[in-house]
């Protein structure tokens, strides 16, 4: 058995947080600071954590255990809702519920994949983590939504992208499983982003066109100067807020920022292969998980990616498959010119 290594992921940058415990604001300070010291003990957890793998064989259905950790810190908490249980009155629990979801039918009706391994494992979150931690994460084995402080970041469960988002570090973790720091890196917070977006759209019943290629929207406080997270469509411009900062992605390789911090700058990198499936993407119009997103995961599951991949080894593998897949058409043009624009090659 290929042995996976399973990393922290959280959904809100290290280098966002670390500008936030700077703030003058006493209340927006100490949120960062105690968020940033809770995900640095995760981080140390996880390289001594074995990745857990299915409780039964799969079913072809999702398997979904909500848990309440009632603003403590003990995983995962007090089950509140499993599989085929009514709705609580907890709308935190039920979004994420329903986001666990959401997830599941796209990997399994699109691409006929039983969970995100492949083989049935169970989807378990827990919610109300902590008090006011400004972060959601995949710690390898579940998922982990808080509060938010309220100030500037709301309820984590609120976009259903950041669910995806977080659920599909656990695909590549269980595919490529890319190295987490560098261009191999910011690739593996790209394909996070990608069918996070994916997932958003399925649900939505969106084309291309009809999305807003945005990471997190919703998420914000209605104080902030930003839209969300990230932007697909562009990097660069999801946020420009006086605490907050602005937001520092790249949209092409002329302006890739070589930082040691954030891992490399995994969160910051990833705008560039972002902006190459949107551009791939758009181009082909329609649904686009069907064309677009399918020559992705052939990439992600094809087997033939290095863990430490970079962007331009990630690229040809994106020709190659959409070659494979769909022949000498206007996919693979597709591709080629989007990566093409973003100025990373393929030959």
């Amino acid at each position: 058995m290929t042995a996976h290594t399973p990393v922290f992921c959280s959904i809100v940058p290290p280098h966002v947080l670390d500008r936030l415990a700077q703030s003058a604001d006493p209340a927006v300070a100490e949120a960062a600071r105690r968020t940033l010291a809770v995900d640095l003990g995760h981080r140390g957890a996880r390289a001594v954590r074995p990745a857990s793998g299915p409780a039964e064989p799969g079913t072809g259905k999702p398997r979904r255990t909500i848990y309440d950790a009632k603003n403590g810190t003990q995983l995962p908490g007090h089950q509140v809702r499993a599989e085929g249980e009514p709705a609580l009155a907890d709308g935190t629990a039920n979004r994420a519920y329903s986001g666990l979801g959401a997830t599941f039918d796209l990997f399994h009706e699109v691409y006929g994949r039983d969970s995100i391994d492949g083989v049935g494992l169970p989807l378990l979150a827990t919610v109300h983590y902590d008090e006011k931690y400004d972060n959601a994460f995949w710690n390898g084995e579940q998922m982990v939504f808080g509060d938010g402080d309220g100030e500037l970041f709301l309820d984590f469960t609120l976009p259903v992208d950041v669910i995806g988002h977080e659920l599909a570090h656990g695909f590549t973790q269980h595919t490529a499983n890319l190295a987490y720091y560098g261009q191999a890196g910011a690739l593996n917070e790209s394909v996070s982003d990608v069918f996070g977006s994916l997932v958003k759209q399925h649900a939505l019943g969106q084309t291309a066109d009809q999305a807003d290629w945005l990471i997190g929207a919703g998420l914000l406080a209605p104080s902030v100067s930003g839209e969300a997270l990230r932007s697909m469509k562009a990097p660069g411009t999801a946020y420009d807020d006086d605490v907050l900062g602005k937001d520092p992605q790249p949209a092409h390789m002329d302006d890739y920022v070589r930082t040691s911090s954030d891992n490399g700058g995994v969160h910051i990198n990833s705008g560039i292969p972002n902006h190459a499936f949107y551009l791939a993407a758009t181009a082909l119009g329609n649904h686009a998980w069907e064309r677009a997103g399918r020559i992705w995961y052939e990439v992600m599951t094809g087997g033939t990616l290095t863990e430490e991949a970079r962007f331009s080894e990630f690229a040809r593998a994106t020709v190659a498959a959409a070659r494979q897949l769909f022949g000498e058409g206007e996919e693979a043009a597709a591709v080629l010119d989007a990566w093409a624009r973003v100025g990373v090659p393929t030959s």
